[in-house]
């Protein structure tokens, strides 16, 4: 009769196998994802096939508004631009027209798999789908170019490689699910929305699906030349809390030359604000940042501006002190505006939490991927500093609320050019190593039954 050890040895061996028979898969699944690149609330055509294939496997699969609360969701496209992009979408190969919702159309984006095995913990796994709204380089210097899986949406990039996580995700479902007899609990793969600019966590969290997790863990690719070292790194802290605004100040026009006293200059107040933003005190209690990125005004030299739109974020080392910043940002777009007798509109259109990993988790996963995958290296620092704002802090803190542990990884792999810039990519190896981490996270999590 086979000891312990040999048997578990038999299931990683297995596990092993099956994500190498399916890595040729693993990369021309990524590349057909990286060719139809959709932004936030856009995700028609990749959720369609996230679910269809989900459905094949055998996973109970959530679509629509079963993933995300319709109010909590963020930053939403226009109703044209919803209806235009359903209409490209129907009409490019691939997509999974029967799982081609009427939701999905209006902007429910996003698919959770989720497979029930008994008794055990809840785990669920997450992965963003979503890509940039930058214009891809088309020149040979660009593999996918060069290679013929360049972007086909105009205006849409994955420059950051959710093409790649939504590649992980698949195949992991694809391999846990051939190793089914050995998970004991419930596994949930939530494939997220508008993950960029901050949108999609909230609606997803809010629909209820974290607050049954015992253990959450998400990952991103990263470049091998940041100051992680090594192939794994099983834990991240510091995101930065942030919140994205857009700001519209509304005045009156008049005749600049003829009765410039009638008129309330929107672009004035904007302007002031603009300035006054970039002067709010910076916190004693950590980092804080503000940046106001767009700023749009006026229709002619002789017309005092009666409207001016500006967009602009604020962030901070803890959620309390982005509240600081959102705070102070609201006192002073509402005083600009009344020191020119305008009206001003704020709307919140994408946000993030501070973020933290679970030292008992990282280190679990650190022991896991030691015994399990000594063909990785570990990086010598398990929870790395984390740069930026991700919004799977949301998810992070509402399972780490109800006593679950959470952990936000990092899979290195080579980059030619860096993440959100035209030239983006990577080497597609790092697709079965970021399989086989979280595959053999799930096993030894879900090993045994409650």
């Amino acid at each position: 009769m086979p000891q312990q050890s040999d048997t578990h040895e038999i299931k990683i061996q297995r596990m092993k196998e099956l994500t190498r028979l399916q890595a040729r898969d693993l990369t021309l699944l990524r590349r057909r994802i990286h060719m139809y690149p959709e932004t936030g609330w856009l995700e028609m055509r990749t959720s369609s096939i996230i679910a269809g294939t989900l459905s094949d496997l055998g996973f109970e699969v959530l679509t629509g508004k079963d993933v995300v609360a319709s109010s909590a969701r963020l930053g939403l496209p226009s109703e044209e631009s919803l209806k235009s992009h359903a209409d490209l979408v129907e009409r490019q190969p691939d997509t999974r027209l029967d799982f081609l919702t009427e939701d999905m159309k209006r902007g429910h984006t996003g698919v959770i798999g989720i497979l029930r095995c008994g008794e055990g913990p809840v785990v669920a796994l997450r992965f963003d789908i979503d890509a940039l709204p930058m214009t891809e380089r088309a020149d040979d210097g660009h593999r996918p170019a060069r290679e013929g899986f360049a972007s086909r949406n105009p205006g849409m990039m994955h420059a950051c490689g959710h093409d790649g996580h939504v590649t992980i995700g698949l195949g992991v479902a694809q391999v846990l699910m051939e190793m089914r007899e050995h998970l004991h609990g419930t596994l949930k793969l939530i494939f997220q929305p508008a993950e960029e600019g901050a949108r999609g966590a909230r609606a997803v969290t809010a629909a209820g699906h974290l607050d049954d997790v015992d253990y959450f863990i998400g990952n991103h690719v990263a470049p091998t030349r940041s100051l992680d070292d090594g192939d794994v790194t099983c834990g991240t802290w510091g995101s930065l809390a942030t919140t994205k605004l857009d700001i519209t100040f509304r005045g009156l026009a008049a005749h600049a030359g003829g009765y410039p006293e009638e008129g309330k200059n929107a672009l004035l107040a904007a302007a002031s604000a603009a300035l006054a933003l970039h002067s709010i005190p910076r916190h004693s209690g950590g980092q804080s940042r503000v940046n106001v990125g767009v700023l749009r005004a006026g229709s002619g030299r002789n017309v005092v501006p009666d409207l001016a739109e500006m967009q602009l974020e604020v962030r901070g080392e803890t959620t309390e002190i982005n509240r600081y910043m959102v705070d102070s940002a609201t006192r002073i777009c509402e005083g600009a505006a009344a020191m020119q007798g305008c009206q001003v509109d704020m709307v919140t259109v994408g946000e993030a939490e501070g973020q933290h990993s679970d030292l008992p988790l990282i280190e679990r996963i650190a022991g896991v991927v030691a015994r399990d995958l000594p063909e990785m290296q570990l990086s010598s620092q398990q929870n790395a500093r984390n740069w930026g704002s991700e919004d799977i802090s949301i998810m992070m803190n509402r399972v780490q609320a109800h006593g679950g542990l959470a952990t936000y990884m990092r899979t290195m792999t080579d980059m030619p050019s860096a993440q959100h810039t035209v030239g983006f990519d990577f080497d597609e190896d790092v697709l079965a190593r970021g399989v086989e981490v979280f595959c053999a996270a799930v096993l030894d999590l879900m090993d045994h039954p409650a």
